[in-house]
């Protein structure tokens, strides 16, 4: 069975920054995706990078691109979110997700969430 455990959400001011971690289990799939996701009250779910495991290739969302930083520990079963330069708009409850078909917002297994804050 597939679990996701993610870590990291807090409170931070503008212009702060937060590492999130998504450690992952139960995949035996030499080739799959990891997505980060996020939500805020009262809004759609947002896609906001992936990563492939195999060949670390990765894909960010326009509102993320330059401050956010994803990677992998394949070793540690863990991918990271390197967040830098956050903004207010980034508040919302961030979600780790594979079992997809790659990069998408259709993914069979889902992690808990974790909140991130930004308000000074």
């Amino acid at each position: 069975q597939v679990q996701l455990v993610e870590s990291g959400g807090g409170l931070v001011q503008p212009g702060g920054s937060l590492r999130l971690s998504c450690v992952v289990s139960g995949v035996t799939l030499d080739y799959y995706f990891i997505n980060w996701f996020r939500q805020a009250p009262g809004k759609e779910r947002e896609g906001v990078s992936c990563i492939s495991i195999s060949d670390g290739s990765t894909d960010y969302s326009d509102s993320v691109k330059g401050r956010f930083t994803i990677s992998r520990d394949n070793a540690k079963n863990t991918v990271y979110l390197q967040m830098n330069s956050l903004k207010p708009e980034d508040t919302a409850v961030y979600y780790c997700a594979t079992g997809g078909l790659g990069c998408s917002r259709y993914q069979d297994y889902w992690g808990q969430g974790t909140q991130v804050t930004v308000s000074s």
